[in-house]
Parts: C-alpha cells; sequence; structure tokens
C-alpha cells in the first residue's frame, strides 16, 4: 500500500485553502496529490542493458579480465559461454540493484520525471476536471511527491485569460515546501497563489455554483 503523503490535518489545511481560493472566483481548483507518478521500470532496464554491453567493451580493454587462470587455449566455446555468462550476470545485479526504488528515482533523469510527471497529470485533468465545469474555468494543482515536481493544468477558459508563466510562483512555493518535507503547507500556498491568479483574471460573480469537490484526491 502505498503510504500517504499528507497528514489528516494536511489534508483538512488544503481543502479550507481551496473553499477560500474559490471565494474570490468563478475558477475551480482540483487538488491531486500522488506518491510518484511513475515506476520507471524502463530506465532499470536501460540501464541493464548498458551493463550489458559493457561487459565486452571490458573485456576488450581488458583481455585478461575473463580468461580463467589456465588461459583458453584453443576453446573458443568456453570462451563465448563465459562472455554470456558475464553478460547474463551483469544484467541482472543491476536489476536487482535499481529494484530499490529512492536509487531507481535517483538516476532517473530529471526530464524523463518531467515528462512522466506531465502526462500524468494531463491524464488526472481530462478525467477529474476538463470539461467538467460549465465555464471551462476548472484548474488541476497535481504534485508528485517522490519526484518533488508539481503541475498546474488549466482548462479552456483559464488557459485563454492567463499566461502560462504566471503560474510560476505557485509551482515554485510547492515545490521548495515538499523538498523541504512540507507538502501539505507547500500545497496550502500554491492554491492560495492560484487562487489570486484566477481572482484577478475570473472574478467571482453572482450565482457561480461550487461545481468541483474542494478536497485533495491523494492517489
Amino acid at each position: 500500500m502505498a503510504r500517504l503523503v499528507l497528514s489528516e490535518a494536511e489534508r483538512a489545511a488544503v481543502t479550507a485553502a481551496v473553499a477560500a481560493a474559490e471565494a474570490g472566483t468563478d475558477g475551480e481548483i482540483v487538488t491531486v496529490v500522488s506518491e510518484r507518478s511513475d515506476a520507471y521500470h524502463d530506465v532499470a532496464l536501460h540501464y541493464a542493458l548498458v551493463a550489458v554491453l559493457a561487459v565486452p567493451l571490458a573485456s576488450l580493454a581488458w583481455p585478461g579480465l575473463l580468461e580463467p587462470a589456465n588461459g583458453w587455449g584453443t576453446s573458443r566455446p568456453r570462451e563465448l559461454a563465459l562472455l554470456l555468462m558475464a553478460q547474463a550476470t551483469a544484467f541482472l545485479l543491476v536489476r536487482v540493484v535499481l529494484a530499490w526504488m529512492p536509487l531507481r528515482l535517483l538516476l532517473t533523469p530529471r526530464a524523463t520525471k518531467a515528462r512522466r510527471v506531465r502526462r500524468r497529470a494531463v491524464q488526472y485533468f481530462r478525467v477529474a476536471t476538463e470539461r467538467r465545469t460549465a465555464g471551462r474555468d476548472g484548474v488541476l494543482l497535481y504534485l508528485s511527491a517522490d519526484e518533488h515536481v508539481a503541475e498546474i493544468v488549466a482548462d479552456l477558459a483559464v488557459h485563454r485569460a492567463v499566461p502560462a508563466e504566471r503560474w510560476g510562483e505557485a509551482m515554485a512555493a510547492l515545490v521548495d515546501a515538499v523538498r523541504a518535507g512540507r507538502a501539505g503547507e507547500g500545497m496550502v500556498a500554491a492554491v492560495g497563489a492560484i487562487g489570486a491568479i484566477l481572482s484577478e483574471h475570473l472574478p467571482k460573480s453572482a450565482g457561480n455554483a461550487n461545481e468541483l469537490p474542494d478536497r485533495v484526491i491523494e492517489l
């Protein structure tokens, strides 16, 4: 079972922050928190394949590396068998070591993590936010905790009204807090910043209903 990123008090604080932020805007804020956005199994596989290819290269650089103490003589099949065994061992060793998720995340390129988080945020946006408000004014705030990456995805009306660079402050506040171990505090700060931007561009109108839940969604 995945660990919980937020405590009960932090969930309540985020929910209250969403309600307060939406009080000044027609926009709807949906908050989603996930432990991580991907298992990165392909990253471990890529490293294992690199290890496999490194074995014959190492044997060329150091010819005696795979040679038995009594030499090969003319037994080329034995040499090939030992090379294949060394490659298989290297593959399995890397796969076993990278089964430990913290190390796998550490060795995953930052750009790869950013792409996976963005892709997952868009998927959740399509399910939880897109076209679910009458004015197409929903905003999804997504935090992927283990990657320390956050994303904001906005529906059509918000996307048209708010320049993308305006979300930078909210993102920075959230990521900085998560890295410091204060995910709930970061979510509250980010929601407040999003609400301020929405109230500027999409101020509250009379009779506007609360169309999406305020509570934080944890996956």
